[in-house]
């Protein structure tokens, strides 16, 4: 199984300041890494989020409030943000942020609910977009970005294998 020196693949999802609470995601062309056809596959090791625009502040929704942004990464187009349960699901997260009594920020959270790093052998991909989704619940920042350290290799029976029995 030939494996290249891992790469990273960089994306972002920006808030719609028109609605900004709606479910928003970007697609990321992998059509340069992946080809079925002659079993060229990405395998997805890591993956890093940064929320918001370096240096942007989360914005308080109020006194005693709490928002929160979440994020998931897809291996197929989405209406909302789905469970973990859904095949098409490779990493998910949030941010929340509560706010005190004067509006400055008391709590910060920062959560991965599913992240390749912690798998044993990464996250393998044969579909040729990814789907980067994002909802706040109010508005918080303005976008999420995702570093994705990657390799590209050449599918083998049990890779195949691996794809079918866990997602696409």
């Amino acid at each position: 199984m030939a494996r290249s020196d891992s790469f990273f693949i960089r994306a972002t999802a920006t808030i719609d300041p028109l609605q900004p609470i709606e479910y928003q995601q970007t697609a990321i062309d992998l059509g340069s890494y992946v080809n079925v056809l002659s079993k060229d596959i990405l395998r997805i090791h890591n993956i890093q989020v940064e929320y918001g625009l370096p240096g942007e502040n989360a914005v308080s929704s109020g006194a005693n409030s709490q928002n929160e942004l979440s994020f998931q990464l897809t291996t197929q187009s989405q209406t909302g943000l789905v469970p973990l349960s859904n095949r098409s699901v490779v990493s998910s997260g949030a941010l929340k942020v509560a706010f005190d009594a004067s509006s400055a920020v008391s709590q910060y959270d920062d959560t991965m609910n599913a992240s390749v790093q912690e798998w044993t052998n990464g996250y393998l991909i044969a579909v040729e977009s990814l789907f980067l989704g994002i909802k706040q619940g109010n508005e918080l920042l303005s976008q999420v970005s995702i570093i994705l350290e990657c390799t590209s290799e050449t599918m083998s029976a049990s890779a195949a294998m691996a794809l079918a029995l866990s997602q696409q």
